[in-house]
């Protein structure tokens, strides 16, 4: 094995090691803000749609 597949392979790992961890951030942090404004948007509009359609007690 040479120094510059050695070098190579270490670059991999590393690059492997940081897409691991992005990952284990993206589930810890949960979503991304526009992600989440969908969302948002998505939940409000459900709810506006259903509290339209609810009977008063009166």
């Amino acid at each position: 094995m040479s120094v510059h597949n050695l070098k190579q392979a270490r670059k991999r790992k590393a690059k492997m090691d940081a897409t691991k961890q992005a990952d284990a951030n993206r589930v810890a942090h949960g979503l991304s803000l526009a992600q989440r404004n969908v969302a948002k948007t998505t939940r409000d509009r459900q709810t506006k749609a259903l509290n339209n359609h609810i009977l008063d007690k009166s």
